[in-house]
C-alpha cells in the first residue's frame, strides 16, 4: 500500500462518516481502494471517534464537578 492511497482511504472514511460524498469521488475511491483499505480507515476512524468522545465527556465532566 503506498502512502497516497492511505490517505486516500482515511479522506474516504472521513467524508463517508461526514456524510457528503460526490459520486465522481465516490466512483473513483471504488475503482483505486481495495476492500482492506476502507476496513481498516473505517477501524481506526471509528476508534478514534468513540476516543474522542469518551475524552470529550471526561473533560466535561471534570469541568463540572
Amino acid at each position: 500500500m503506498a502512502e497516497g492511497s492511505n490517505l486516500k482511504a482515511a479522506l474516504a472514511v472521513f467524508w463517508s462518516f461526514f456524510g457528503v460524498r460526490k459520486r465522481r469521488d465516490y466512483d473513483a475511491d471504488a475503482q483505486s481502494l481495495t476492500p482492506a483499505q476502507i476496513i481498516i480507515a473505517g477501524l481506526i476512524g471509528g476508534v478514534t471517534f468513540v476516543l474522542t468522545m469518551l475524552l470529550l465527556v471526561y473533560l466535561a465532566l471534570q469541568f463540572v464537578n
